[in-house]
């Protein structure tokens, strides 16, 4: 009786799969279905590929498996691992920080396959001893994963809520050289959200209207040392004067005065620099959805969350007790 080699209704999601027989016999007939390929495999190293189509396992198809078992009539052992070259579909979702250290959750969508089964097979079924079409589709959704933290790490806050397209066409790029070290080709990403913490959305708010991240982290760094110095009353007067103007100074460089040494006329002046526009003319945004705002709004017309005022018409973040622009009382 003629053995039949054969993968008979692979799973949608399987990528592999390994014939259960390792003692294999001349003459058998492997079948190759279309979008497969079958690779024979000996102490963990590949020998022979055969692609879709019925063949009689023989030496002239098999010649290096040939050369290293010899004989034509004796059985020989031999691993046959089916390989899908369909395309896939994979889901994937994490949390990371971005370079500011923000919290950032993100989620999405990507396609692959594979585009060199002697590659994969080398690198993911035998590198890592994964021979069951389960382990090999969750190290193929972790490997994803674990580079998309890494990548996105490299982008600001700002990036991923006001860029998010030009992000995933970068982080697309570097994932692809990623999948080709194991074989795969890479063939879309599609990064469907990214979300924070309440407490960064608002500094992300902030962030966005005033274009400076620094001077938003240098305030933060404000409020954590007066709620330390409000512990200690016997401290908090004395060291309150000497690091509170330092760190409410503007992050903008300043030249020191410095005394006139030349002779003849002083130099005149510098005169200083014309004040930054009001933020009430500025371009507002939504600190809840970062969408335009027309001048004065009231609500967002975009995902209808209330803009919160001061009496001068500043936009405030929720709970505020004054205006951090120009610090009137909110009632």
């Amino acid at each position: 009786m003629v053995t039949v080699i054969e993968w008979v209704n692979p799973g949608e999601d399987e990528i592999i799969w390994r014939y259960p027989n390792e003692v294999i016999t001349w003459g058998s007939q492997l079948i190759v279905h279309e979008y497969e390929v079958a690779v024979f495999m000996r102490d963990g190293k590949v020998y022979d590929v055969l692609g879709p189509g019925r063949h009689t396992l023989t030496t002239q198809n098999l010649p290096l498996l040939y050369k290293l078992v010899g004989g034509s009539n004796s059985p020989f052992k031999a691993t046959v691992i089916f390989v899908s070259m369909k395309q896939f579909q994979g889901k994937y979702g994490g949390e990371t920080q971005t370079r500011e250290l923000a919290p950032i959750k993100y989620y999405g969508v990507y396609w692959f396959k594979v585009a060199d089964p002697v590659l994969f097979i080398t690198e993911v079924v035998g590198g890592q001893g994964l021979y069951d079409a389960s382990d090999v589709t969750k190290f193929v959704r972790a490997y994803f994963n674990e580079n998309m933290m890494k990548h996105l790490s490299m982008y600001s806050i700002v990036d991923l809520f006001q860029n998010l397209d030009m992000v995933s066409t970068q982080v697309k790029v570097k994932l692809l050289e990623d999948f080709r070290r194991l074989g795969l080709e890479l063939v879309d990403v599609k990064i469907e959200g990214v979300n924070t913490t309440d407490e960064w959305r608002q500094r992300l708010f902030w962030i966005m209207q005033t274009g400076n991240a620094q001077y938003v982290m240098q305030l933060d760094t404000a409020k954590q040392v007066a709620a330390e110095l409000g512990k200690s009353q016997g401290a908090a007067i004395g060291t309150g004067m000497v690091l509170m103007p330092q760190l409410m100074q503007p992050p903008a460089y300043q030249q020191s005065a410095q005394p006139y040494a030349g002779t003849g006329a002083p130099p005149a002046p510098q005169q200083p620099a014309a004040p930054a526009q009001p933020a009430a003319q500025q371009k507002e945004i939504c600190p809840n959805c970062g969408h335009p705002l027309p001048p004065g709004s009231r609500f967002c017309p975009n995902c209808g969350a209330k803009i919160n005022r001061c009496p001068n018409g500043h936009i405030v973040p929720e709970g505020a007790k004054f205006c951090p622009i120009c610090g009137a009382k909110i009632e």
